[in-house]
């Protein structure tokens, strides 16, 4: 399986990808890590962001390759790259499942200034920002609202992922 998790910066999309990550056994890739592992002081440029979409995709698609299920955390604000990981999972044979984490603004502002040591950058700015050219996401998707406690959020990871990935009972 190839699962996203995609959403605004400051939404929770790593509390979010790290929770799938745990239910399914699967190895979490993160654009913030791959990012720091490719750009010394990056810019954030336009560039930049296929770079590390491109290094993303290649990860995911080396790992899916070897039968490993893969989780995706990072913003996906662009259709394309979503389409993208669709795409990759269908070409590997793979389950594609597309999780789309929202937190309400208030939430988001409390919760990146307290950020500490954490491997985003993103500060409220940045938010304000990717809510204005985050495209709409049309794709059959879950939806996680992150705005309440980690118990309320890991109830609703659970909703979505449970069943899918609880083993049978041998009667």
């Amino acid at each position: 399986m190839l699962a996203v998790v995609c959403g605004l910066p400051g939404a929770g999309k790593t509390t979010v990808a790290e929770d799938v990550a745990d239910r399914t056994g699967g190895t979490l890739l993160r654009t913030d890590v791959v990012r720091k592992d490719l750009l010394e002081d990056p810019d954030y440029t336009e560039v930049e962001s296929y770079m590390v979409y491109e290094g993303l995709f290649e990860r995911a698609k080396a790992l899916l390759d070897e039968g490993e299920t893969v989780v995706l955390d990072g913003t996906f604000q662009r259709r394309g790259d979503r389409v993208r990981a669709k795409a990759i999972a269908r070409l590997v044979g793979a389950r594609f499942e597309l999780v789309r984490v929202v937190c309400d603004e208030a939430v988001v502002r409390e919760r990146i200034a307290a950020r500490e040591g954490d491997e985003s950058d993103a500060d409220f700015e940045v938010h304000q920002h990717f809510r204005e050219v985050f495209d709409e996401v049309t794709m059959d998707h879950a939806r996680v609202d992150n705005s309440g406690s980690l118990a309320a959020t890991e109830d609703q990871v659970d909703a979505v992922f449970a069943a899918r990935f609880t083993p049978a009972v041998e009667p």
